[in-house]
């Protein structure tokens, strides 16, 4: 028996950056939640959110480029586990190849899943079971 899971819309609410981490703030269904992680991560996302002109193509660019070079297209960010207090989470990218429809998933931290994200204007998702065990983020 296949084990149905249960993916609820998440919005990037904010990022916070310090010298020692990032702390980027989700919310889905009311609760809000902090995925933490290494200020590069944070410097990148708030490159895109300020629409800052860049000297050089970044990784997320870099990224960008090939899917565009392989006519690749990022359809959702899935934030789909959580161990401690890591979070894991899955890009779905999809490639039309003549009559076949290719849809693959690939492992990713959530930084960069959601940095691409918000590049992309793609949804985000968190599955429920995730969104259950977050400890919620207060201001």
């Amino acid at each position: 028996m296949e084990e149905t899971i249960e993916l609820v819309p998440a919005t990037f609410e904010k990022v916070m950056q310090s010298r020692s981490y990032t702390c980027v703030v989700l919310e889905a269904e009311g609760k809000k939640f902090a995925i933490y992680t290494d200020p590069a991560s944070g410097r990148a996302m708030q490159l895109y959110l300020s629409d800052t002109e860049k000297v050089r193509p970044n990784t997320h660019d870099l990224m960008s480029q090939i899917f565009r070079g392989l006519e690749i297209k990022l359809k959702q960010v899935v934030i789909n586990d959580l161990e401690d207090t890591i979070y894991f989470a899955r890009l779905f990218l999809e490639q039309q190849m003549g009559e076949v429809l290719q849809i693959v998933e690939i492992d990713a931290r959530p930084s960069d899943c959601i940095t691409l994200a918000l590049l992309h204007k793609v949804p985000v998702f968190c599955t429920r079971e995730v969104l259950n065990r977050t400890i919620p983020y207060e201001e």
